[in-house]
């Protein structure tokens, strides 16, 4: 009987620590979730000291042997210049101030494109969306990510509210490589301050946010006309 119980001590001991790495496993990203809306709690009231997004260029800049330096210099609103925030909104979220996070009408028609070109749906992320993506994570596309993403979404927009986000996000948001917010992207391309910043370079700088690390201001003329034509329905 001795035996027995000896020869199941190693087995009781292994599913012990199988149950403690599940447990561990399951943990974290409940861990990570509630760090982020700590996070998030933080954030209504003062700047973040960096980002997800910026973090990652510092590695990948770190790992091809270059010099880290960016530039991030917040800027409460009233200090950018109100054509910014305007021209953001028309160029990734023209629904913005009427959807609680999610643009449904957005998705829907992203889903329907992808379905007809047989590929698979991008784009319809709402700013509250790429907020969080900018804060907390990177921008490599996973599940995880998107998980994270869609299930912070609500908590942002009741904690941070509609002028807050667009405020961190005009902020955060990368402007060039290197380059991030409002400050640092108009005195990057016009050796101008943030609120000094024209409508027409406001619209410019709205251009490149799809591609930051590719496009310039000065080679988007196509599409600041549709900006400033959305601008314009919008009232602005």
């Amino acid at each position: 009987m001795r035996w027995m119980r000896r020869g199941n001590r190693p087995r009781t001991a292994g599913r012990q620590r199988l149950r403690q790495i599940l447990v561990i496993l399951i943990l974290l990203p409940v861990g990570y979730y509630l760090l982020c809306l700590l996070g998030l709690a933080y954030l209504r009231y003062l700047p973040p000291p960096t980002t997800g997004v910026q973090i990652q260029r510092a590695i990948e800049q770190l790992a091809a042997d270059e010099k880290v330096f960016p530039d991030y210099r917040w800027r409460a609103a009233q200090q950018i210049s109100p054509h910014l925030p305007r021209a953001v909104v028309a160029a990734e979220d023209a629904r913005f101030f009427l959807h609680r996070g999610f643009d449904w009408e957005e998705l829907s028609k992203a889903r329907t494109q992808a379905r007809q070109e047989g590929q698979s749906m991008r784009g319809a992320s709402t700013l509250t969306q790429q907020l969080i993506k900018n804060l907390f994570f990177t921008t490599h596309r996973n599940p995880v990510r998107k998980l994270y993403e869609w299930t912070l979404t609500p908590a942002a927009e009741f904690i941070l509210g509609k002028d807050r986000i667009l405020e961190l996000y005009v902020n955060v948001v990368e402007f060039g490589p290197g380059i991030f917010g409002a400050e640092a992207a108009a005195r990057h391309h016009y050796g101008i301050a943030a609120a000094e910043l024209t409508r027409q370079q406001a619209m410019s700088l709205a251009a490149i946010l799809p591609a930051p690390l590719t496009r310039r201001p000065q080679d988007m003329g196509w599409y600041t006309q549709i900006i400033d034509a959305r601008m314009e329905q919008l009232g602005w």
